[in-house]
């Protein structure tokens, strides 16, 4: 077996994949693997709330990463050790960060600030603008010039990978930088829980209370993950309330818009949509190549534009994973010396690559009937009810215009319809989108979760 900092390594790199950002630094942070015994690896966690959330939320990612590098593992414990232990193996998230190939593609060390938890890597220079996020960009431009004034609150939401944490964290670093007289804090939001939860447990309510109130910007990355949490919801109401009262600025970011994340406080609901809220969309295919040549223009290795436009094409939802898989190719280039040719990179990313789950016109419609809240088997039902007869032509526009799927298909699947009535709710919807706002954003938080789930 590998030693345990090479092991570590190896298994983080393909988690960041997987994890958001915010949990990964959450989450992954002084964590290294302890020892190898046979078929059992133990992983040490520095304290018991970690230990938990580790089992409970990324035991199986985890396990599944290992057993990737090493197929005899067995199974996975976890042991709580003190930090300095972890740190002396310099297998822990660091580590992945500060690959010879990640600096060269333009990654800073993993230089988190203890202060204000920012990485300063992050920063709007570094952050590539197109027509899918240049909405995003400009507003939270604004909000650095205004604070606390213009967009108070930012919301920003949009799917897995797309780059929110980088700008909701540009924001803090630029005015880290143009207003040092203000304290600022970024926080992803299981980090609020699992301090509010602590602060309870060890009766110093207030001091959470202070550790937080006492800064000028918040900045709370998922905030999704606060759904059914009634206690922490109400405390971060409260908190809201004191910024707000007091034109601090605070910016959010979610998987989804506020309307749509479930089990949260109407009053809280109300708060994330008083402000500003923005979508961050999939990265077209220009934007996308983009992204790549600006992490390449500090890399010594230089694919062949063909190489690089078809990484742009093939990794079409993710900027992580399109990142990562540049990644990969850099870094088999500096294990060959030299750039690898189409025909290579092609193999490359088949058999590094997890391919994507196929998607039915079942699950479709399910996706769509739970976003719309009614009966996934009404979707098939002859009815001409107003809230069953959108959902179902969403469905079908859909089924159209992402999936390519024949309009006869779609009809016989969809409760035996004719195949003029498909094309009848294809062009209503599609007229529906250049006049409707609303509706277009509903199209794109069902892509979101048609994308989610295609990449579970």
């Amino acid at each position: 077996m590998p030693d345990n900092k090479a092991l570590w390594g190896t298994v983080l790199q393909e988690i960041e994949a997987d994890v958001s950002q915010a949990n990964f630094g959450t989450w992954f942070k002084n964590t290294g693997i302890v020892k190898q015994d046979n078929e059992i690896i133990y992983l040490g966690v520095p304290n018991s709330f970690v230990k938990e959330w580790l089992t409970n939320k990324y035991h199986k990612v985890i396990l599944r990463a290992l057993r990737n590098a090493i197929p005899e593992i067995h199974s996975l414990e976890y042991l709580i050790v003190k930090t300095e232990e972890l740190n002396q193996q310099k297998g822990h998230v660091e580590a992945v960060v500060r690959t010879t190939f990640g600096q060269q593609l333009g990654f800073e060390e993993f230089n988190i600030s203890k202060e204000d938890n920012l990485n300063p890597k992050y920063t709007f220079d570094a952050f590539v603008v197109g027509p899918f996020n240049e909405l995003a960009h400009a507003a939270a431009q604004a909000v650095v010039k205004n604070i606390g004034v213009a967009y108070n609150p930012l919301f920003v939401y949009g799917g897995t990978g797309v780059g929110k944490t980088h700008l909701i964290q540009a924001v803090g670093n630029t005015i880290k930088k143009n207003c040092a007289a203000k304290k600022i804090f970024y926080v992803p939001s299981e980090q609020f829980v699992f301090d509010y939860v602590n602060s309870v447990q060890n009766n110093r309510v207030n001091l959470f209370k202070e550790k937080y109130r006492q800064h000028d910007v918040l900045i709370m990355d998922d905030v999704q993950f606060l759904s059914a949490k009634d206690k922490t919801q109400e405390e971060l109401f409260h908190l809201f309330n004191n910024f707000y009262e007091n034109n601090k600025q605070i910016v959010f970011s979610s998987d989804k818009s506020p309307k749509y994340i479930p089990d949260i406080e109407d009053r809280l609901r109300s708060r994330f949509e008083g402000g500003m809220i923005v979508d961050i969309a999939r990265p077209d295919f220009e934007s996308r190549l983009a992204i790549l040549k600006s992490k390449l223009k500090n890399c010594p290795f230089h694919p062949a534009g063909e190489v690089v436009e078809y990484v742009a094409l093939v990794i079409q939802n993710n900027i992580r994973e399109l990142e990562g898989t540049l990644n990969l190719v850099v870094c088999q280039s500096q294990l060959k010396n030299r750039d690898l040719t189409l025909p290579e990179v092609k193999t490359l990313i088949k058999n590094n690559i997890k391919p994507k789950k196929t998607i039915s016109i079942k699950n479709i419609a399910s996706i769509v009937a739970d976003f719309y809240h009614i009966e996934e088997k009404t979707l098939y039902e002859k009815t001409r009810k107003k809230e069953i007869v959108k959902p179902r032509q969403v469905t079908m526009y859909l089924l159209r215009e992402d999936f390519n799927t024949s309009y006869p298909y779609i009809g016989q699947k969809l409760g035996g319809r004719d195949h003029t009535t498909v094309i009848h709710a294809y062009e209503k919807i599609k007229r529906d989108l250049k006049v409707n706002q609303f509706l277009s954003q509903e199209i794109e938080q069902i892509r979101t979760l048609l994308f989610n789930f295609n990449s579970e």
